[in-house]
């Protein structure tokens, strides 16, 4: 499966019509670490020039802090965070970022089956195509090494943000990495 331009720009603009949301893609310069904060410092564009969602972008906390509302982290702190996981566990974290909470009960939201939504995330997922890894700061540990279990009530995560609570996925190809942000002020 591939993605164009306008149905990755409908489906990222359509399942995070209601996050306070943080999406962009940028390009695969360095170690995937470096290139992630870069994004979260908003220091590089969008390598096909798709869309961004960046819903604090007028916040006034944002001027001369580019990176807020994340906080500034070296590397060293970042990595570790960011556990991989699978295909099938990024797909269910791309629809549960699209409120806060991270669970899948936000689809209930929505007007589409889950079906339909599904194909949403997959279709954001084809971008970054299949060789592509996932990256996630939420630890909902499944039974399998790499899996994400969204049936279990309690859950966890790393903070990368000011916020109480900031869920994400991470998808790194040989030539982009995207960051797929909910941030929630409990």
């Amino acid at each position: 499966m591939s993605a164009d331009q306008t149905s990755w720009d409908a489906a990222v603009r359509h399942l995070y019509r209601d996050a306070f949301a943080y999406i962009a893609t940028g390009p695969r310069r360095h170690d995937w670490t470096s290139d992630i904060l870069a994004l979260m410092a908003r220091a590089v564009p969008d390598p096909r020039g798709w869309a961004r969602i960046d819903d604090a972008e007028k916040d006034p906390e944002r001027v001369g802090n580019p990176n807020w509302p994340f906080a500034v982290h070296p590397p060293e702190y970042v990595r570790p965070r960011l556990k991989e996981i699978d295909r099938d566990s990024a797909e269910n974290l791309l629809l549960a970022l699209t409120e806060s909470g991270c669970t899948l009960s936000n689809l209930q939201y929505f007007d589409e089956s889950p079906d339909e939504l599904r194909a949403m995330a997959r279709t954001v997922l084809a971008r970054y195509g299949n060789e592509a890894t996932y990256r996630t700061n939420v630890s909902k540990t499944g039974s399998a090494p790499g899996t994400l279990d969204f049936t279990l009530d309690s859950w966890g995560y790393s903070p990368m943000s000011v916020f109480t609570e900031d869920c994400g996925l991470v998808v790194v190809s040989d030539t982009e990495v995207g960051l797929f942000w909910n941030f929630n002020d409990l």
